[in-house]
């Protein structure tokens, strides 16, 4: 009777959940408006034992065991779970709540142990040993030996060949890192939410753009306060820091910024760092690797941590000289303009922007009128259709769980369907801060049965206001092009299984379709296709656009020495080869020091606020920026000798990068595209730093 009694429950709780029926929807996207966060438990637990009961069949079949009755079946739990699963951690990166928050507490874990728990399962091991032994000889295709061989890989780096013991303890881990991970994230938008700069002195807002402070102001009248609220939100904090010319703000907008989880109360970040860093290292070493950095970068482009470490130290000695020069310069530049005080980290915005609009006449605030985000939009969704035969159509069918997103149906431009995209623009505060890609649902095609993406970017672009439409600075239009290079790897993806479609890719390789796409940025015949004045019409005059290009290289030194310090820290912190019992500022201090260049602030620091190597899946990969760096540089170099709309080279890297997924190691795929091995060469010349 209890059996039949739970079995009748389970049968309820799915026809009550619409996560666990087929959505009838367009294109069977989310059905945002009929999901509640008490719907994702029940269904996940429901899908799980769904899963586990998959799983037994598949390692009790007496059979012998071959890519269908071993690799498939699995692969298709996986892909369940993920699909609901992604669901309620991208609603709780762009949208949470208090119950999300709860909820993805609970559910993350609990899909963490079932995972943990097959992957160590000696019994299905030993069966997908014995496919991997005879991949070669069953008439595999090339995309199956490979999703083979990384299942045998990821078991054996999972642990399947420990001791019951050493799997409970690594699993326990694994889980307990899952919850710290999803702490630090909501520590960080906890921290970012609950400051304010509120001004009501007009005096105080010199300086500022009347964009901003129109911005600002409408923020305060909708919490019901006079003047302005300025936030660490990145479209409030970057231009106050750039135009402010109250250097006492500046410093107290800057220490707020770079002390976020470092203030010793409930959001505080550095317990829950030492705990990551030390479960991750406990991990690693259970696994037979010396750190976790080892353990990570085994199945990465770069290999080895001496390699990463190689890799920056060149990248940082080519960037030293450059970086020292231009500090230099802006405080020369400071002295000549007034300020007796020794420049400090809030100055070098503010400085730095006057000396570009000196030196180059150009300033962020002249080109924003010309970058109206509906038609960015259009020029990037333009030049994806001249590049890859890409259209966009709006649909206001399918469901949202935002009114501010807007939703696409994408499609070739003979009328094939190829993906969904939903764009979510601006900041919230149940939003976290920065921009990323996702997906809900990745493409397949298991058995012939095509399934096409539903492809997400989340972005936090400044605000339309009363007065304004959303006018996009130049860095917010590389960062659209930036997220949308990595939704047309998911967009475009074209593999059989899901687990290898899209931007499953080496993590050192996945920056490669994203930041390649900033390449545009600077190009005037595409600035011609979109950058029109929003007021009058006109095109973005000529001598406007070759400020862009003169200053792209400005201060190239700096930015590249901010961004391996970024990398060189991540690397320090994963390197570690016994447990951190340190104090947390003065190792981020020792790590940096190559990099340094300002006097330490006290209470102020990188590492509190680091989701993307605390929490975001880039442990031990932040090189991967520059990494992909050199990559994309080497590969836009053919699109300029060629024309950077060429048919022929933009179908290649469609075809051989794009829709390839991690179906086969990536330097193959590059090879495959580019004919040759990427050449560092290439990226410091476009960045200036060699002649």
């Amino acid at each position: 009777m209890v059996g039949r009694k739970k079995t009748k429950e389970k049968i309820m709780a799915a026809e009550k959940n619409p996560l666990l029926s087929l959505f009838d929807t367009p294109f069977e996207t989310v059905p945002f408006n009929l999901i509640k966060p008490e719907h994702f438990l029940p269904a996940l637990n429901i899908i799980i034992a769904q899963a586990r009961k998959v799983f037994k069949e598949t390692i009790s079949n007496n059979e012998e065991p071959d890519f269908q009755n071993t690799i498939i079946p699995i692969e298709k739990c996986y892909d369940e779970i993920s699909k609901t699963g992604s669901i309620l951690f991208n609603l709780n990166s762009a949208a949470t709540s208090p119950e999300i928050q709860a909820i993805t507490q609970k559910v993350s874990p609990k899909i963490t142990r079932f995972m943990a728990q097959l992957m160590v399962d000696y019994n299905y091991f030993k069966r997908v040993e014995k496919v991997y032994e005879k991949r070669f000889e069953t008439g595999l295709s090339q995309e199956e030996i490979w999703l083979t061989e990384s299942t045998y890989k990821n078991m054996k780096r999972s642990g399947a060949n420990l001791s019951e013991e050493e799997k409970k303890k690594l699993i326990s881990i694994q889980m307990r890192l899952s919850t710290l991970n999803l702490k630090f994230n909501e520590n960080v938008l906890s921290e970012t939410n609950n400051f304010e700069l509120h001004l009501t002195d007009v005096n105080q807002l010199s300086g500022l753009p009347e964009s901003l402070i129109e911005s600002a102001a409408q923020l305060a009248k909708s919490k019901n306060k006079e003047g302005c609220i300025f936030t660490l939100h990145f479209p409030s904090y970057g231009p106050f820091m750039k135009y402010s010319n109250n250097r006492q703000l500046r410093e107290e907008l800057y220490r707020a910024y770079t002390s976020r989880c470092n203030h010793n109360n409930a959001s505080d970040n550095k317990n829950t760092i030492k705990k990551i860093v030390n479960h991750r290292l406990k991990e690693a070493k259970l696994l037979g690797y010396n750190n976790f950095a080892q353990y990570v970068l085994e199945e990465r482009m770069a290999e080895s941590p001496e390699k990463v470490t190689n890799f920056l130290e060149v990248l940082h000695n080519a960037s030293r000289p450059f970086a020292l020069k231009e500090i230099e310069a802006v405080k020369n530049f400071a002295r000549k303009d007034g300020l007796e005080d020794e420049l400090m980290p809030w100055d070098l915005s503010y400085y730095s922007e006057k000396g570009k609009n000196t030196t180059f006449g150009f300033d962020e605030e002249m080109v924003k009128p010309y970058f109206e985000l509906g038609n960015v939009t259009q020029g990037i969704f333009s030049l994806a259709k001249t590049l890859y035969g890409l259209t966009f159509v709006e649909s206001q069918a399918i469901p949202k769980y935002h009114p501010e997103v807007q939703t696409y149906e994408v499609y070739r431009q003979d009328q094939e369907f190829v993906a969904i995209l939903y764009a979510d623009f601006f900041p919230r505060e149940n939003k976290q801060s920065g921009a990323w890609m996702t997906e809900y649902r990745s493409q397949s095609n298991i058995g012939g049965k095509m399934i096409r993406p539903h492809i997400s970017i989340c972005t936090n672009f400044s605000r339309p206001t009363t007065n304004k439409p959303s006018l996009l600075t130049f860095n917010e239009l590389t960062t659209f092009l930036h997220e949308f290079g990595h939704a047309l790897h998911g967009m475009l993806a074209n593999t059989v299984y899901p687990s290898l479609s899209g931007t499953n890719v080496y993590r050192d390789f996945v920056e490669l379709p994203s930041q390649i796409m900033e390449n545009w940025a600077t190009e005037h015949d595409w600035l011609s296709t979109f950058a029109f004045h929003y007021e009058t019409g006109k095109p973005m005059p000529p001598e406007l656009v070759e400020k862009i290009i003169d200053s792209r290289n400005f201060q190239a030194g700096y930015l590249s020495e901010r961004q391996l310090s970024f990398g060189m820290l991540d690397m320090a912190w994963h390197a570690l080869s016994l447990p951190f019992k340190k104090d947390i500022s003065e190792f981020e201090r020792s790590a940096l020091k190559p990099t340094q260049l300002f006097p330490t602030i006290e209470g102020s620091g990188v590492s509190t606020s680091f989701s993307h190597i605390f929490a975001g899946g880039y442990a031990s990969g932040y090189y991967g920026y520059k990494w992909a760096e050199v990559l994309d540089a080497d590969a836009f170099s053919l699109f300029k000798r060629n024309g950077i709309f060429n048919p022929e080279i933009s179908a290649r890297f469609k075809n051989e990068i794009l829709e390839k997924g991690g179906t086969e190691h990536p330097m193959k795929l590059y090879l495959n595209f580019r004919g040759k091995e990427p050449d560092p060469e290439e990226l410091l010349k476009r960045s200036g730093l060699k002649n």
